[in-house]
């Protein structure tokens, strides 16, 4: 792994633990990546606030790949943003209303807006969607660029929300299972994977030189995109499956461990 220029991180259920923390030597770490031009980025489902939160004074420094990949940054840099249609949208969100139990996240650029009047799932969302906005209806037309629909559901979304959404199938969107409890809409090719894609191509960094980390099934193609790909002994069986490695679990802070092993070795 010495050949290592670049290290990509999904964010809950990797690089943080379960309290959403950052293990505390990450900024001694971070500091030796930088001392060997080794770029560091975090690539998470949330929206762009909800990860650079986390990396206040280096922010500047890195990039991030926010919302699964429709949104991307490279050192203050907007690379990459896409836009579903207001038509789109609306029609996910009238089938989404359908489903019992499913709460509803329309992700957007300056906002995440939601029209849920559940408490608990508020408090919740907002852990992930911190600059968030409430509205009566989000089938009415946003003044925002929307990058996805979030749906959530608390006894699980690969179970309780795909097997509704059969009616997109067929159309220009992406579906992924972004967690236990979510489910994720984008347009057709948008994903973390292609994302990383446009960060390697901007900086002509390879698969070869690409180290990867990564939980569930919206990783799965940023894995493929990197030799170096490791999935948290937590990750979901599927993605052990893709990955060449495995890294210590998320409450173990396995990636900043596995960090530092690429630090001894270069």
């Amino acid at each position: 792994m010495k050949n290592i220029k670049l290290i990509v991180t999904d964010m809950d259920g990797t690089f943080l633990n379960s309290k959403y923390e950052i293990s505390p030597e990450f900024p001694a770490v971070y500091e030796e990546l930088k001392k060997r031009n080794i770029l560091f980025i975090p690539a998470s489902g949330r929206q762009m606030a909800g990860i650079t939160q986390y990396f206040k004074d280096i922010e500047n420094e890195i990039g991030f790949i926010a919302e699964n990949g429709g949104y991307v940054v490279y050192q203050d840099q907007e690379l990459f943003a896409d836009q579903l249609a207001q038509e789109t949208v609306a029609e996910i969100v009238r089938i989404t209303r359908e489903i019992p139990g499913a709460e509803i996240v329309v992700s957007a650029k300056q906002n995440a807006y939601y029209e849920s009047t559940d408490d608990t799932f508020v408090n919740y969302f907002k852990t992930y969607y911190t600059a968030n906005k409430k509205v009566e209806d989000l089938t009415a037309e946003l003044n925002d660029d929307v990058f996805k629909i979030a749906i959530y559901h608390a006894d699980g979304a690969e179970d309780h929300v795909l097997p509704h959404l059969n009616a997109f199938k067929n159309d220009d969107l992406e579906m992924v299972v972004s967690g236990k409890n979510w489910v994720d809409l984008m347009n057709k090719k948008i994903s973390k994977g292609h994302a990383l894609s446009i960060i390697q191509k901007k900086l002509n960094i390879l698969p070869s030189e690409t180290m990867v980390f990564g939980d569930y099934m919206n990783d799965i193609d940023m894995l493929k995109n990197s030799q170096f790909s490791f999935a948290m002994q937590n990750a979901h069986p599927d993605v052990k499956k893709v990955a060449n490695y495995e890294a210590e679990s998320n409450d173990h802070f396995g990636v900043v461990k596995a960090i530092g092993e690429v630090i001894r070795s270069s």
